[in-house]
């Protein structure tokens, strides 16, 4: 896809519908006018600034995506991990640069990050870890995690866990087809599948 089909929404045309919507993922700190400071929009990604073309959809969308970032019972790098398997098996380029920078600051390394394109086979991988990934190709593949696998990730996770996992998966194997869908655009600076963008 050589242009995007939906561009961001400039925030000049931001309105309160718009802000309510992103007040869902912005902490009150952030917010315009927080501190006495005069209402601005702020400032935000490609990704919400496209979502804000449609702000019922968004907020309803992104209350639901706050939990898996900030309310999960998955670890920080559990999720990141999920994430980026999913991201990389749909060649979801924007939520791969996005969510490197996330999975580096969970703890994954360069090493793991480059072996998560490998998937499960990778020896980088500890059997828990392993499980994780076969988790996703087979979301992926079939929609279904197999008795096995979900045996192995049984042995490591909560049954809250477990539930977490199938819901991170399936909200990024979404958000991965609407941004595909939608031509979204890296924000600058990130580093997609190939050169980094300039700023």
């Amino acid at each position: 896809m050589s242009q995007p089909r939906i561009q961001p929404r400039p925030a000049s045309e931001w309105d309160a519908e718009v802000l309510d919507a992103l007040s869902v993922m912005i902490r009150p700190a952030d917010s315009p006018g927080a501190q006495g400071a005069e209402p601005a929009a702020p400032r935000v990604v490609n990704a919400l600034a496209v979502l804000m073309h449609y702000p019922a959809l968004a907020k309803a969308f992104l209350t639901f995506n706050r939990h898996l970032l900030s309310n999960s019972s998955l670890s920080d790098r559990t999720r990141e991990l999920l994430i980026l398997r999913i991201a990389w098996l749909r060649r979801a380029e924007y939520e791969w640069a996005q969510h490197v920078l996330l999975a580096q600051r969970a703890g994954l390394g360069k090493e793991e990050i480059e072996a998560v394109k490998h998937g499960p086979p990778s020896k980088v991988w500890s059997a828990p870890d392993a499980a994780l990934l076969q988790a996703v190709d087979e979301l992926h593949a079939q929609a279904f995690i197999t008795d096995a696998t979900w045996d192995a990730l049984a042995a490591h996770l909560t049954q809250h866990q477990l539930m977490d996992l199938v819901f991170t998966v399936g909200a990024y194997d979404l958000l991965a087809m609407a941004f595909n869908s939608f031509g979204l655009e890296l924000d600058p600076g990130l580093e997609g599948f190939g050169e980094r963008r300039s700023s």
